[in-house]
């Protein structure tokens, strides 16, 4: 990491250097990489231990010496250590320092990807753009939140030419905090959704909350934001130059979108007056919005036409997030990673294009705050305006669901349970050749386990 030699660390942490005898010198090194995590230390790395509520990363200090670690920091003094650490008062706090310091030593361009929904994907879109003419490192998994986020800076190298990170939030003054660390130049705004309501209480709350990060760019960063969100389209920005992307004549729009069937949609995409045919090996209208975000980062970084359309064309998905899982002849979509209202809708819309029977199966969405159960209730019309055959949902708030369906004397066959297991029993042995089962609910439902029951059924 370019100047992060320990003697800098433990001035920019406000940590004290200890230096047992045998390690003279090693104040002037630098650091390879700063991890929190022992099994991920390679040669030269920082160690960070952390102090969780099961699990203390002190315990594992010698070891990352033994596999190759420069470093550790410690919140307390070591006894006989068997390598240099850097005490100081909060290791969490010491990474974000760290990260903050490193971050001004990079001259890369860094894009950050912030919203409601979808950043994980959008983020996923960018890269798979961006990676036809950079070498680009970008936030793994969802590492997005004040560990993850000065974890991913301190992973770029001198070979990467732009980082794309993701940010997430769930109260006021994180974004600061993300966005002193991040200093992105470039900032993608996804839409203004329903999540964390538990905390910021409405929309216009998550909008003030989330451009908090415009304060953390330079005078010559670009905002790109969804033109079709209404809280976006006149959004703040302090000054910053921003483009619109959406479906609605913004200048980075789509038109013809269509299904290819459930795991590809074709459109035509109009970029700054230039138009160009795509097709994406993703599924929903979602993720042609994902791939004008991408396309507006893209044009803007100065790649051509040709290479926007060829990385749009071979973007992925991830595990938990509208992952198409085909069994023989029976499609599962995985998109149990998490859910709110925006998304659990867009993945209903997809579920309602399969060809045969359709299965919702359907839990929990977390942190909606007092609106929680009309949030919930409102789920039972986007399943029978997609006319989806049978609901399977869990969980003390789904059952608001099901009671929508039932109000409404929908067509959808809809079964709540209590637990997954329950439901499991009554939902295996029903399903058939040819059926779609959409799988989704917030992270706390571990509904990976319904996934990975109905592989194991099926294989």
């Amino acid at each position: 990491m370019k100047n992060m030699t320990l003697e800098k660390i433990a001035k920019v942490t406000e940590g004290k250097l200890v230096v047992p005898a045998g390690f003279a010198g090693v104040e002037k090194k630098e650091i390879q990489g700063a991890v929190n995590d022992n099994r991920k230390v390679e040669k030269d790395y920082l160690f960070i231990p952390m102090v969780g509520a099961r699990v203390d990363g002190h315990d594992f200090i010698e070891g990352a010496f033994k596999d190759g670690a420069l470093a550790t920091l410690s919140e307390r003094e070591l006894e006989n250590p068997v390598g240099p650490y850097i005490l100081v008062k909060d290791s969490k706090l010491a990474l974000k320092q760290i990260a903050t310091a490193y971050r001004m030593e990079l001259s890369i361009p860094v894009v950050g990807v912030i919203g409601s929904v979808g950043k994980t994907s959008t983020k996923e879109m960018i890269t798979s753009v961006l990676s036809t003419k950079f070498n680009v490192l970008k936030t793994e998994g969802n590492f997005n939140n004040e560990i993850g986020l000065p974890l991913t800076i301190c992973r770029i190298r001198d070979e990467h030419q732009v980082a794309v990170v993701e940010m997430g939030i769930s109260d006021f003054g994180e974004m600061h905090r993300l966005g002193d660390i991040a200093k992105p130049d470039i900032v993608v705004m996804t839409n203004i959704g329903q999540c964390h309501l538990e905390f910021l209480k409405s929309r216009d709350g998550i909008l003030k909350a989330k451009t908090e990060v415009f304060e953390h760019m330079p005078a010559d960063g670009l905002v790109i934001l969804n033109g079709d969100d209404d809280k976006l389209i006149d959004a703040d920005t302090l000054g910053l130059k921003k483009i619109f992307y959406g479906m609605n004549n913004q200048q980075v729009n789509a038109r013809d979108v269509q299904p290819i069937g459930l795991s590809e949609t074709s459109a035509t995409i109009t970029a700054f007056g230039e138009n160009f045919d795509v097709t994406i090996p993703l599924p929903g209208t979602h993720n042609v919005m994902n791939a004008l975000a991408a396309t507006a980062v893209g044009h803007t970084l100065g790649l051509t036409i040709e290479e926007i359309a060829d990385g749009l064309s071979r973007a992925e998905t991830i595990s938990g997030r509208n992952n198409l899982i085909k069994i023989r002849d029976i499609t599962i979509i995985d998109d149990c990673y998490n859910a709110n209202p925006v998304s659990m809708k867009a993945s209903i819309e997809v579920l309602g294009k399969a060809a045969g029977r359709s299965i919702a199966v359907l839990g929990d969405m977390g942190e909606l705050g007092e609106d929680e159960r009309k949030l919930h209730y409102e789920i039972g019309t986007a399943l029978e305006d997609n006319h989806i055959g049978y609901v399977f949902t869990v969980g003390e708030l789904s059952e608001e669901i099901n009671k929508s369906l039932s109000n409404t004397n929908s067509s959808c066959m809809a079964h709540h349970y209590k637990t997954v297991d329950e439901m499991l029993v009554d939902l295996l042995p029903i399903i058939r050749g040819g059926d779609t089962i959409l799988v989704k609910a917030s992270h706390f439902m571990n509904f990976s386990h319904v996934v990975e029951a109905l592989k194991t059924r099926l294989a």
